[in-house]
């Protein structure tokens, strides 16, 4: 795979486990990144863990312009350029009914995962123009592709995510920067652990079980397999691929 020497990552969802494993390989590549997310002790412990003096963070809300744009100055300041962006922040909401959906919840998840993803990419496209170029990933879910019960707000919010990365892939070519979308089964990170509980609280591992029996290969994706994905999408080794949804899944979509 190719290697990211001298090319600067942003990594939405920094301290996450899918953000952070994708950090730790780009980083073994060569690259520079900075992580962004909203929890500040969450990114220090993150940057710590990843013992590598070619990482920083920013703290930010993804829903914020103005927080946006402060964490693309803070790459530059950092770094001189931006490459890559890793466009994965996101937040799960409730498990409910869409009647009984709460209105401030659904507003929440449509703000982290469509305005967020709009507005990382809407300033991203300026910096990476200026160097001839690059990729951006977009984190949506299996539950963006198809429904999924008592989960409105996240199963609409990652399908709207497909329509930001198509317009995104059309108006990026012409400057070089390539937009593809990630498409992720249950993963066994934190998120699941919170909608396992969601859909039977207090007994989340059965819940598991059940979810493992709808995924062929019989088990949950892990952090490294989402993250292996994502580095392939931003390197030169996808140069020819863009406008794209790649299901990770474990054979849910066969």
């Amino acid at each position: 795979m190719s290697n990211f020497k001298d090319k600067v990552a942003i990594i939405t969802g920094g301290s996450g486990g899918i953000g952070s494993t994708c950090a730790k390989m780009l980083l073994e590549k060569g690259a520079k990144v900075l992580l962004v997310d909203l929890n500040e002790d969450a990114l220090k412990q993150t940057v710590d863990d990843l013992g590598d003096d070619q990482v920083s963070y920013c703290v930010a809300d993804v829903s914020k312009d103005s927080d946006v744009k402060n964490y693309y100055q803070t790459a530059i300041v950092h770094y001189g350029r931006i490459d890559h962006l890793f466009n994965n922040a996101g937040v799960e909401g409730v498990v409910k009914p869409l009647t009984e959906y709460p209105e401030d919840t659904f507003d929440q998840v449509m703000n982290v995962n469509v305005k967020g993803v709009w507005l990382a990419i809407k300033h991203a496209f300026p910096e990476m123009a200026k160097t001839g170029g690059g990729s951006v990933v977009i984190t949506s879910s299996v539950a963006g592709l198809q429904g999924t019960a008592m989960m409105m707000a996240y199963t609409a919010s990652k399908h709207a995510a497909i329509g930001v990365m198509k317009v995104a892939a059309l108006e990026g070519a012409e400057m070089g920067i390539r937009v593809n979308s990630i498409h992720p089964a249950p993963i066994d990170n934190r998120m699941m652990r919170s909608l396992e509980e969601g859909f039977a609280p207090g007994a989340g591992s059965e819940v598991k079980k059940q979810f493992e029996q709808m995924i062929p290969l019989k088990r949950y994706g892990t952090n490294e397999d989402v993250a292996k994905l994502a580095t392939f999408l931003l390197s030169e080794d996808s140069s020819f691929i863009t406008g794209a949804q790649y299901r990770v899944d474990g054979g849910m979509g066969a």
